[in-house]
């Protein structure tokens, strides 16, 4: 039988989905009023659609490169490789239930179905993605290092007044103390294991202290593959591969829509996109990507109706692919979207 849900994660569950939708329309009416949704309309209607549907096709190409990664970070309880067909089914159904529900569901929908299809606990499969977003976060802050190294970066370029390099510094320090703490503990699991049980059975009821004591056992396991040199450089080439792939459909989409812009300006505009969905926002983080691209091209010199028109068209041409194959993929697993979302939220409480 499963513990009853926390109060306080139900109440987070549900100011969740409120809290990003005033984000998202608050974001979305700055972008609004920056442009001229006439000439954004024009700039769309104008731009390349054969680099556009290069744009779409580098960028849907994304999610099996992560399902490779992701093999190497997601084991069975044994350590052996877990096939691609139910990664895949997972990946494209997690990333699809990000565009369609509130609060991220999309990450615990995921890790759901990669437990429901491989027989790996759940807690081990989300900790697995989390340290996916580790290697994302360190790697979308190098190469947006690289950007900033450029001689074409504008050194103007400040966010509430501070530089744009110093939050990216800051944030890379934030990542490297995460993953510095996550190799500790994939390198002494017993240490932690230990400890974390000692401190459950002293500190907390009996109940509570057992399902703490299961859920670190997962996160270890979820942790280990950081133990192997081997699968550790593997994850982090993926990454690099995944993440300058993407860049690649950023500034093809450049060329598409005429922007005179480096192409090295795609790994800054990733990066702050990829930092910026972070915050809370609707499904498919409606005018925070629109936002962090009109802020990110507005700092070479790009007009904020094409900008936005820009944006707008990637935003939605590369929304249509991924929500189509997780689409499929509820079909071939017959699944039902209420179905995944309710058990995403049982997860969540």
């Amino acid at each position: 039988m499963s513990s009853p849900p926390n109060p306080s994660s139900r109440k987070r569950f549900h100011w969740a989905p409120l809290i990003g939708l005033i984000v998202s329309v608050g974001l979305l009416a700055w972008v609004l009023n920056k442009i001229n949704l006439r000439e954004a309309w024009a700039y769309a209607q104008h731009a390349n659609g054969w680099l556009l549907l290069l744009t779409v096709t580098v960028a849907t190409i994304t999610f099996p490169v992560r399902t490779l990664r992701w093999r190497l970070i997601l084991r069975d309880p044994q350590g052996k490789r877990l096939p691609f067909r139910p990664l895949w089914h997972a990946t494209t159904i997690g990333f699809m239930a990000n565009n369609l529900l509130p609060a991220r569901a999309g990450e615990v929908a995921r890790a759901y179905v990669a437990a429901q299809q491989t027989g790996v606990r759940f807690s081990t499969a989300f900790v697995s993605i989390v340290v996916e977003r580790l290697f994302d976060g360190l790697v979308m802050l190098a190469l947006m290092a690289v950007a900033i190294a450029a001689p074409s970066f504008p050194v103007h370029a400040t966010v509430g007044g501070r530089s744009l390099a110093a939050f990216a510094t800051s944030a890379a320090v934030l990542f490297a103390v995460v993953l510095l703490i996550a190799l500790l503990v994939a390198n002494r699991p017993t240490f932690w294991l230990v400890l974390v049980e000692r401190l459950s059975r002293r500190s907390l009821p009996v109940g509570i202290a057992d399902r703490v004591v299961r859920l670190s056992d997962g996160i270890v396991a979820g942790l280990l593959p950081l133990k192997n040199p081997a699968r550790f450089l593997g994850v982090v080439l993926w990454s690099l591969l995944l993440w300058v792939k993407n860049a690649a459909a950023f500034a093809i989409c450049f060329r598409a829509f005429g922007l005179d812009v480096p192409l090295e300006a795609a790994f800054l505009l990733q990066g702050i996109i990829g930092f910026g969905v972070a915050v809370p926002s609707t499904p498919g983080y409606v005018g925070v990507f629109e936002a962090a691209a009109l802020v990110t091209l507005g700092f070479y010199g790009v007009d904020s109706s094409l900008a936005a028109s820009y944006a707008l068209t990637y935003h939605v041409t590369t929304f249509i692919p991924i929500t189509l194959l997780g689409f499929w993929s509820l079909s071939r697993l017959h699944l039902r979207l209420g179905e995944v979302s309710k058990a995403a939220e049982q997860e969540q409480a």
